[in-house]
């Protein structure tokens, strides 16, 4: 009987946990085999259970709009950095170390571009949109100047009250604050908004290959776990549209 099936003995084991045993088996048999014990080790041509695919989490749109709305509202020069942060992290789709390592020369709003670098250095342009744009807009012309002068003219987009370029524990907390201000009781993360930026374009109609380039996913296999996200939206499509989808 197999660890993942369970016996009278013991009870049918997850995955991971399945996962953790085996190579604890696998670590004594190699072990006797090494010391001259046994000759053979029955334990290396078992491969461990493969883990269940994760579906990523996104909000509804409601949940965004009362996330981006909720930030900004003091109108400080901090509040205004992070109406700026949040916007463009659900604007863009970027990685929050994308996001923290973004400098003022690699935004260009004459064509309404970003450029970002992702994972391995790689390099990737993708559009910002309106309100991302604005908001951006309203935080560099009239707050970033007032946070510039508290440092020593770090070329970060988004900065610390120190003038310093933000860390992504600062961004986190951002986003936290915004999130209970919008009396959201989930968990929320800045993947939370690179996951939505995915599902809510792919819910939308966009080809999964152009959220690949907009996410920076080398494969788009990667990408395509978004897609398992969006079957609900599929069936509500297919039940209000079809004309034989209901009896």
């Amino acid at each position: 009987m197999g660890l993942r099936e369970g016996a009278m003995d013991h009870p049918p084991l997850s995955a991971s946990s399945a996962a953790r045993t085996l190579v604890a088996v696998r670590g004594f048999h190699a072990f006797t085999r090494t010391e001259g014990v046994t000759a053979l080790d029955p334990a290396q041509s078992v491969k461990p259970p493969s883990p269940p695919r994760r579906l990523p989490k996104a909000l509804p749109f409601a949940d965004i709009e009362a996330i981006l709305d909720a930030a900004g509202q003091a109108g400080t020069a901090l509040a205004l950095r992070d109406k700026a942060l949040l916007e463009f992290l659900y604007g863009t789709g970027a990685r929050i170390s994308e996001a923290v390592a973004l400098d003022v020369d690699d935004v260009d709003f004459a064509d309404d571009v970003v450029r970002l670098f992702g994972k391995g250095s790689k390099e990737r342009v993708v559009p910002i949109g309106s309100y991302a744009r604005d908001a951006c807009v309203r935080y560099l012309t009239t707050a970033r100047p007032e946070l510039v002068r508290a440092g020593s003219g770090n070329p970060a987009v988004f900065l610390n009250a120190r003038g310093g370029r933000l860390s992504r524990q600062s961004a986190w907390m951002v986003l936290g604050k915004a999130a209970r201000r919008a009396g959201l009781t989930v968990d929320v993360s800045p993947h939370t908004l690179r996951h939505s930026f995915a599902t809510h374009l792919l819910d939308g109609g966009a080809d999964v290959r152009v959220v690949q380039e907009l996410l920076g996913h080398a494969s788009v296999t990667t990408t395509q776990v978004y897609t398992l996200v969006t079957v609900d939206r599929l069936r509500e499509v297919y039940a209000t549209a079809h004309p034989r989808a209901l009896g």
